[in-house]
Protein backbone atom coordinates (compact mmCIF):
# COMPACT_ATOMS: atom_id res chain seq x y z
CA UNK A 1 0.00 0.00 0.00
CA UNK A 2 1.26 3.47 -0.89
CA UNK A 3 2.16 5.55 2.15
CA UNK A 4 1.36 9.27 2.31
CA UNK A 5 3.67 9.83 5.31
CA UNK A 6 6.35 7.61 6.82
CA UNK A 7 8.57 7.92 9.89
CA UNK A 8 11.42 5.42 9.91
CA UNK A 9 13.40 5.22 13.19
CA UNK A 10 13.17 8.99 13.69
CA UNK A 11 14.86 10.69 16.64
CA UNK A 12 14.75 14.44 17.16
CA UNK A 13 16.00 17.05 19.61
CA UNK A 14 15.42 20.64 20.63
CA UNK A 15 19.02 21.66 21.15
CA UNK A 16 20.39 19.40 23.91
CA UNK A 17 16.90 18.15 24.82
CA UNK A 18 16.03 14.82 23.17
CA UNK A 19 12.31 14.71 22.38
CA UNK A 20 11.74 11.72 20.04
CA UNK A 21 13.36 8.29 20.26
CA UNK A 22 13.36 5.85 17.33
CA UNK A 23 9.80 6.71 16.21
CA UNK A 24 8.40 4.59 13.36
CA UNK A 25 4.87 4.66 11.90
CA UNK A 26 3.10 5.41 8.64
CA UNK A 27 -0.07 7.03 7.32
CA UNK A 28 -1.42 5.23 4.25
CA UNK A 29 -2.56 7.22 1.24
CA UNK A 30 -6.17 8.23 1.84
CA UNK A 31 -6.08 6.87 5.41
CA UNK A 32 -6.62 8.40 8.84
CA UNK A 33 -4.23 7.87 11.74
CA UNK A 34 -4.72 9.34 15.23
CA UNK A 35 -1.59 10.30 17.16
CA UNK A 36 -2.40 10.38 20.88
CA UNK A 37 -0.58 10.40 24.19
CA UNK A 38 -0.30 12.29 27.49
CA UNK A 39 0.89 15.88 27.71
CA UNK A 40 4.58 16.07 26.93
CA UNK A 41 4.63 12.78 25.04
CA UNK A 42 6.07 14.37 21.88
CA UNK A 43 2.96 14.56 19.68
CA UNK A 44 3.45 18.14 18.48
CA UNK A 45 7.13 17.42 17.90
CA UNK A 46 6.12 14.65 15.49
CA UNK A 47 3.91 17.13 13.65
CA UNK A 48 6.75 19.66 13.41
CA UNK A 49 9.21 17.04 12.22
CA UNK A 50 6.74 15.90 9.55
CA UNK A 51 6.45 19.43 8.16
CA UNK A 52 10.16 20.27 8.40
CA UNK A 53 9.86 22.75 11.26
CA UNK A 54 12.07 20.56 13.46
CA UNK A 55 15.01 18.62 12.08
CA UNK A 56 15.86 15.02 12.89
CA UNK A 57 19.02 13.74 14.51
CA UNK A 58 18.59 10.30 12.93
CA UNK A 59 16.11 8.38 10.81
CA UNK A 60 14.08 9.19 7.72
CA UNK A 61 10.83 11.01 6.94
CA UNK A 62 9.05 10.38 3.65
CA UNK A 63 6.10 12.14 2.02
CA UNK A 64 4.50 10.22 -0.86
CA UNK A 65 7.64 8.14 -1.21
CA UNK A 66 10.05 11.10 -1.36
CA UNK A 67 12.58 11.35 1.44
CA UNK A 68 12.01 14.80 2.95
CA UNK A 69 14.51 14.53 5.81
CA UNK A 70 16.32 17.86 6.11
CA UNK A 71 14.04 19.69 3.69
CA UNK A 72 12.83 23.20 4.57
CA UNK A 73 9.08 23.51 5.34
CA UNK A 74 8.21 25.15 2.00
CA UNK A 75 9.67 22.22 0.10
CA UNK A 76 7.84 19.67 2.29
CA UNK A 77 4.61 21.56 1.56
CA UNK A 78 5.27 21.35 -2.17
CA UNK A 79 5.77 17.60 -1.78
CA UNK A 80 2.14 17.39 -0.64
CA UNK A 81 2.09 17.77 3.16
CA UNK A 82 0.20 20.57 4.92
CA UNK A 83 0.55 21.16 8.65
CA UNK A 84 -2.22 23.01 10.52
CA UNK A 85 -0.53 23.76 13.86
CA UNK A 86 -2.03 24.12 17.31
CA UNK A 87 -3.42 27.61 17.83
CA UNK A 88 -4.44 30.05 15.13
CA UNK A 89 -2.86 28.45 12.09
CA UNK A 90 -3.46 31.69 10.18
CA UNK A 91 -2.02 35.20 9.88
CA UNK A 92 -3.70 37.26 12.60
CA UNK A 93 -2.98 40.67 11.04
CA UNK A 94 -4.48 39.72 7.64
CA UNK A 95 -8.17 39.58 6.81
CA UNK A 96 -10.00 36.34 6.14
CA UNK A 97 -9.89 37.04 2.41
CA UNK A 98 -6.18 37.90 2.48
CA UNK A 99 -5.37 34.67 4.35
CA UNK A 100 -7.23 32.63 1.75
CA UNK A 101 -5.80 34.55 -1.20
CA UNK A 102 -2.26 34.04 0.09
CA UNK A 103 -2.78 30.29 0.44
CA UNK A 104 -4.64 29.80 -2.84
CA UNK A 105 -2.43 31.97 -5.02
CA UNK A 106 0.53 29.72 -4.21
CA UNK A 107 -1.39 26.57 -5.13
CA UNK A 108 -3.77 27.48 -7.97
CA UNK A 109 -2.18 30.65 -9.38
CA UNK A 110 -3.87 33.91 -10.24
CA UNK A 111 -6.14 32.28 -12.82
CA UNK A 112 -7.76 29.89 -10.37
CA UNK A 113 -7.94 32.28 -7.41
CA UNK A 114 -11.52 33.50 -7.72
CA UNK A 115 -12.91 30.01 -8.22
CA UNK A 116 -10.97 28.76 -5.19
CA UNK A 117 -12.29 31.64 -3.04
CA UNK A 118 -15.87 30.97 -4.13
CA UNK A 119 -15.54 27.29 -3.22
CA UNK A 120 -14.04 28.16 0.16
CA UNK A 121 -16.91 30.48 1.07
CA UNK A 122 -19.46 27.92 -0.12
CA UNK A 123 -17.86 25.20 2.02
CA UNK A 124 -17.39 27.50 5.04
CA UNK A 125 -20.41 29.83 5.27
CA UNK A 126 -19.25 31.06 8.70
CA UNK A 127 -16.34 32.79 6.93
CA UNK A 128 -18.27 34.23 4.00
CA UNK A 129 -19.65 37.21 5.93
CA UNK A 130 -16.30 37.91 7.56
CA UNK A 131 -14.13 38.33 4.48
CA UNK A 132 -12.83 41.76 5.54
CA UNK A 133 -12.41 40.88 9.21
CA UNK A 134 -8.89 40.43 10.53
CA UNK A 135 -8.21 36.81 11.37
CA UNK A 136 -6.88 37.69 14.81
CA UNK A 137 -10.31 38.99 15.83
CA UNK A 138 -12.15 35.78 14.91
CA UNK A 139 -13.25 33.33 17.58
CA UNK A 140 -11.08 30.28 18.18
CA UNK A 141 -13.48 28.08 16.23
CA UNK A 142 -13.60 30.48 13.30
CA UNK A 143 -9.80 30.60 13.18
CA UNK A 144 -9.65 26.80 13.01
CA UNK A 145 -12.17 26.85 10.16
CA UNK A 146 -10.08 29.43 8.33
CA UNK A 147 -7.05 27.15 8.68
CA UNK A 148 -9.03 24.24 7.24
CA UNK A 149 -10.58 26.35 4.47
CA UNK A 150 -7.07 27.00 3.18
CA UNK A 151 -6.70 23.21 2.83
CA UNK A 152 -10.10 21.96 1.67
CA UNK A 153 -10.31 23.82 -1.63
CA UNK A 154 -6.98 22.42 -2.87
CA UNK A 155 -6.61 19.16 -0.91
CA UNK A 156 -3.02 18.07 -0.15
CA UNK A 157 -1.83 14.46 -0.15
CA UNK A 158 -1.58 14.49 3.65
CA UNK A 159 -2.79 16.89 6.34
CA UNK A 160 -1.20 16.99 9.79
CA UNK A 161 -3.85 18.48 12.10
CA UNK A 162 -2.30 19.42 15.45
CA UNK A 163 -4.72 19.87 18.40
CA UNK A 164 -7.46 21.54 16.34
CA UNK A 165 -9.98 21.06 19.15
CA UNK A 166 -7.85 22.83 21.77
CA UNK A 167 -9.84 25.51 23.62
CA UNK A 168 -13.00 25.08 21.53
CA UNK A 169 -16.56 24.56 22.68
CA UNK A 170 -18.13 21.16 21.89
CA UNK A 171 -20.20 22.73 19.10
CA UNK A 172 -17.09 24.13 17.40
CA UNK A 173 -15.28 20.80 17.83
CA UNK A 174 -18.18 19.11 16.01
CA UNK A 175 -17.87 21.61 13.15
CA UNK A 176 -14.09 21.24 12.91
CA UNK A 177 -14.34 17.45 12.75
CA UNK A 178 -17.05 17.67 10.09
CA UNK A 179 -14.66 19.72 7.97
CA UNK A 180 -11.84 17.22 8.60
CA UNK A 181 -14.16 14.51 7.31
CA UNK A 182 -14.84 16.61 4.19
CA UNK A 183 -11.10 17.00 3.61
CA UNK A 184 -10.60 13.24 3.94
CA UNK A 185 -13.42 12.55 1.49
CA UNK A 186 -11.61 14.76 -1.01
CA UNK A 187 -8.75 12.24 -0.93
CA UNK A 188 -6.41 13.64 1.72
CA UNK A 189 -4.72 11.36 4.24
CA UNK A 190 -4.97 12.65 7.82
CA UNK A 191 -2.61 12.50 10.79
CA UNK A 192 -4.73 13.81 13.67
CA UNK A 193 -2.72 14.91 16.69
CA UNK A 194 -5.24 15.22 19.49
CA UNK A 195 -5.83 15.39 23.23
CA UNK A 196 -9.54 14.57 22.87
CA UNK A 197 -8.78 10.95 22.14
CA UNK A 198 -12.41 9.85 21.81
CA UNK A 199 -12.97 12.24 18.91
CA UNK A 200 -9.75 11.30 17.15
CA UNK A 201 -10.24 7.55 17.56
CA UNK A 202 -13.84 7.72 16.36
CA UNK A 203 -12.62 9.16 13.05
CA UNK A 204 -9.36 7.24 12.64
CA UNK A 205 -8.75 3.76 11.29
CA UNK A 206 -5.40 3.30 13.03
CA UNK A 207 -3.68 4.96 15.97
CA UNK A 208 -0.23 5.58 17.37
CA UNK A 209 0.29 6.14 21.11
CA UNK A 210 3.35 8.10 22.22
CA UNK A 211 4.83 8.17 25.70
CA UNK A 212 7.95 10.19 26.55
CA UNK A 213 8.91 10.43 22.89
CA UNK A 214 8.55 6.73 22.10
CA UNK A 215 5.90 4.72 20.28
CA UNK A 216 4.28 2.36 22.78
CA UNK A 217 1.40 1.27 20.55
CA UNK A 218 0.67 1.26 16.82
CA UNK A 219 -2.39 -0.58 15.56
CA UNK A 220 -6.17 -0.46 15.11
CA UNK A 221 -7.88 2.60 16.53
CA UNK A 222 -10.32 0.36 18.37
CA UNK A 223 -7.46 -0.94 20.56
CA UNK A 224 -5.76 2.39 21.22
CA UNK A 225 -7.90 3.56 24.14
CA UNK A 226 -6.83 0.53 26.18
CA UNK A 227 -3.19 1.22 25.30
CA UNK A 228 -3.63 4.83 26.40
CA UNK A 229 -5.14 3.67 29.70
CA UNK A 230 -2.09 1.49 30.30
CA UNK A 231 0.21 4.45 29.70
CA UNK A 232 -1.68 6.64 32.15
CA UNK A 233 -1.83 3.89 34.78
CA UNK A 234 1.92 3.28 34.51
CA UNK A 235 2.82 6.95 34.98
CA UNK A 236 4.16 7.69 38.47
CA UNK A 237 2.08 9.82 40.79
CA UNK A 238 3.33 13.42 41.12
CA UNK A 239 5.35 14.08 44.24
CA UNK A 240 3.29 15.65 47.06
CA UNK A 241 3.86 19.26 48.00
CA UNK A 242 5.98 19.86 51.10
CA UNK A 243 3.87 19.64 54.24
CA UNK A 244 1.20 17.41 52.66
CA UNK A 245 0.29 14.44 54.87
CA UNK A 246 -0.32 11.08 53.12
CA UNK A 247 -3.74 11.15 51.45
CA UNK A 248 -4.43 14.65 52.72
CA UNK A 249 -4.32 18.31 51.81
CA UNK A 250 -1.39 20.63 52.50
CA UNK A 251 -1.28 21.57 56.16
Amino acid sequence: MTQALEFEHVSASYGPYRSLFDVSFSVPAGGIVALIGPNGAGKSTVARVASGLVGVTSGLVRVQGSTTTGWPPWRVARAGLVHVPEGRGCFASLTVAENLELAFRQRVGREGLQDALARAYDAFPALSGRRRQRAGTLSGGQQRLLSLARVLVVPPAVLVADELSFGLSPAWVDTVYERLTDIHRAGTALLIVEQQIDRALALAERAVVLERGRVVFAGPAADAAAAMDRVITARPEPAPEPGTPPGGSPA
